[in-house]
């Protein structure tokens, strides 16, 4: 089979499509036939190098969406030939476990970072990790949702808990998971701000559902949300930037308010005033990912047409280091679809 694939860390450079041996589905999995497979941050920092090992040579692409069209040992039949999208978690499970005495579960892997991904003309996955696309949505969208959606739904609805009526604030708001995080806050209930970078982002972003949009290139963003709540601040902050934005990020939160980060583009090291954070009772949460009933719950919002993923570009699988370029140089309004 064609796919794209790295065999050393480094930039771009290092991609190649290439005929790779075409997988077989072991027990318990399906093989698909890739229809759609979109870019994520991840993709960036595991070409680049992440700090632990991943099977080398490596194929990207945690997001699949595709036809099933191979069984493995002990997988249901009725799957062969049906249209599915994949939940990129596996494992989730040992959030959970991980806690309980005597206890030692596998634990949490990624489809396309610890195992090999979608940026190729075929793809295997756990049956369990399965869910049917409804006929007439796309395969770009149902691949384009899928990590993006779950992980917006874990950090707004379960570490979050954000409630109708509240104020969230929803940074790096031209992003894969921020464009569906501001839809789903709205769909929540909630007053949704959001911070982005360019007037065209701000438009963009506003026709997502956000009620208050500011260019963090062309104002001071954490007083314009502190005036814009009547200097009360927000109840919850959804943040993936990280380092660069985190001391404004503390000063908008209100009295009892909760950060949840899921991920840090512009640097590892948070910085906040400790003062603020136990004056006002502030909470600080980390999101990672989310449970299957959840990735259901966020792409049956994405099949029912009440949320949709931005679509900056389709790229074809020989396109993919231009896709990688693309991403890593900024820009980019929601997501990169590869197909092969």
């Amino acid at each position: 089979m064609k796919a794209a694939v790295f065999h050393e860390n480094g930039g771009p450079e290092v991609l190649t499509v290439a005929e790779m041996p075409t997988p077989r589905p072991g027990p318990g999995e399906v093989r698909i036939r890739v229809a759609a497979s979109s870019m994520n941050h991840l993709d960036l920092w595991m070409r680049r190098g992440l700090p632990f090992a991943i099977p080398m040579p490596h194929i990207g692409g945690s997001d699949i969406a595709g036809t099933v069209d191979e069984l493995g040992p002990g997988a249901d039949p009725s799957w062969l030939g049906k249209h599915v999208v994949v939940d990129p978690s596996l494992n989730y499970d040992w959030y959970r476990l991980a806690r309980l005495a005597n206890t030692r579960a596998a634990p949490l892997e990624i489809v396309g970072e610890h195992t090999q991904g979608g940026f190729a003309q075929y793809a295997v996955a756990p049956v369990a990790n399965l869910m049917e696309v409804p006929e007439g949505v796309a395969a770009e969208l149902a691949a384009a949702a899928a990590l993006v959606g779950v992980t917006a739904w874990h950090g707004l609805m379960s570490r979050g808990r954000l409630r109708p009526g509240e104020r969230v604030l929803v940074t790096g708001a031209s992003g894969g998971v921020s464009t569906m995080a501001v839809q789903y806050a709205r769909i929540a209930g909630a007053e949704v701000f959001a911070v982005t970078s360019s007037a065209a982002n701000v438009r963009r972003v506003q026709e997502l559902g956000a009620h208050h949009v500011f260019d963090r290139t062309a104002c001071d963003w954490a007083r314009e949300v502190y005036l814009a709540t009547g200097k009360r601040g927000v109840d919850l902050c959804l943040d993936s930037v990280g380092e660069a934005i985190w001391p404004g990020l503390v000063r908008s939160l209100a009295v009892r308010g909760r950060l949840v980060t899921f991920g840090a583009t512009t640097g590892a090291t948070g910085k906040l005033d400790i003062r603020l954070l136990f004056w006002r009772q502030l909470s600080i949460l980390g999101s990672t990912m989310g449970t299957p009933a959840e990735f259901r719950q966020a792409m049956n919002l994405v099949f029912a047409g009440r949320a949709t993923p931005p679509l900056h570009s389709v790229l074809p699988l020989d396109e993919v280091r231009a896709a990688h370029e693309l991403l890593e140089a900024g820009g980019v309004f929601g997501k990169i679809v590869i197909q092969p």
